[in-house]
């Protein structure tokens, strides 16, 4: 019988919070990208890919445990609707990962990284409503059942684990069924293991409306499972969504929010305030969630590696 790897839990024993990296299509967009287009940052594996691997590079060199690989919404199906062979589209979702482990690897190589842990990649499986690119991550209710996301799911899936990355990232789900869905095709990997991370409007219900605390229980019982939490989703709400899922499971529990402000899918346009204080602020804010619970703590769209600088300033003081 294979025993599933856990490098989440493995880490965990000798430090007490792990930091997720911020941002990275934002932050591509930051540096010139041109991200609005339905691929979203999978076209900079195509076009520009040593500028993926170099942000990688400064997440972890502002204190980043875990790397996001650029693979969100990078589908075969989305590739092939451009013109693309099944077979370019695997080699790139494998290049999304390849040029993750490639940025660890640079920086392991330096100096100054005593008393962390080695880095890990996390392979990132966006949503269907990912590849559907018209926001519906968000809001949920696909027209299409649990036994479509599971084929859809599969082949990519499948090219993530054979990549070589360390742990799968299935984040940014807007409902339960496609958690399930996942959590079915993880089990043909024998071996590996992945986070399961939802997006919420509330402090209590994630996007379709499920409690998120249901959902917990559920994933708790998931031995492939490693972690569970909340992504892409308002800072106000992650206090009181940890609050629901730290009563309802003994995983360790991720959370990265955005920077505050909200996306609009029509216009493709961020919206409203940045909440997140940038820098400090976020370190401030993850000091509250880390006393909720919060074992794992990063940002996501809109954050940045000041706000990864600011978590690891926390980490230093604990």
């Amino acid at each position: 019988m294979t025993t599933t790897v856990d490098p989440i839990a493995r880490a965990l024993l000798d430090h007490p919070l792990l930091i997720v990296d911020g941002a990275l299509a934002t932050e591509l967009e930051a540096r010139g990208c041109d991200l609005n287009d339905s691929l979203w940052s999978a076209r900079v594996l195509a076009e520009n890919p040593e500028l993926i691997r170099q942000v990688h590079l400064d997440y972890f060199r502002a204190g980043a445990d875990i790397a996001i690989t650029s693979s969100y919404q990078a589908t075969i199906e989305g590739y092939m609707s451009r013109g693309m062979s099944e077979a370019e589209a695997l080699e790139l979702i494998t290049r999304s990962v390849t040029l993750a482990v490639k940025a660890r690897d640079d920086f392991w190589r330096e100096a100054g990284h005593e008393g962390r842990p080695k880095p890990l990649v996390a392979a990132s499986v966006g949503p269907y409503g990912a590849y559907l690119a018209d926001g519906s991550e968000y809001r949920g209710h696909y027209d299409i059942d649990e036994a479509g996301l599971v084929d859809f799911h599969r082949a990519r899936m499948a090219t993530l684990a054979a990549a070589g990355a360390d742990v799968l990232a299935c984040e940014t789900l807007p409902s339960l069924i496609e958690a399930k869905a996942l959590v079915t095709v993880l089990r043909e990997f024998l071996g590996m293991s992945a986070w399961i991370t939802f997006t919420a409007h509330d402090g209590e219900h994630i996007s379709e409306g499920t409690p998120i605390a249901e959902c917990a229980r559920w994933l708790n019982d998931q031995p492939q499972v490693a972690a569970l939490g909340v992504n892409c989703t308002a800072l106000e709400h992650i206090p009181s969504l940890l609050e629901q899922m730290s009563g309802a499971t003994d995983k360790p529990l991720i959370v990265y929010p955005n920077s505050g402000e909200t996306y609009d899918a029509t216009s493709k346009t961020w919206q409203g305030a940045c909440d997140a204080a940038h820098g400090p602020g976020f370190g401030e804010q993850a000091a509250q969630w880390y006393a909720r619970g919060a074992r794992l703590i990063g940002g996501c769209c809109r954050t940045t590696p000041e706000d990864v600088r600011a978590i690891s300033a926390f980490r230093a003081g604990l």
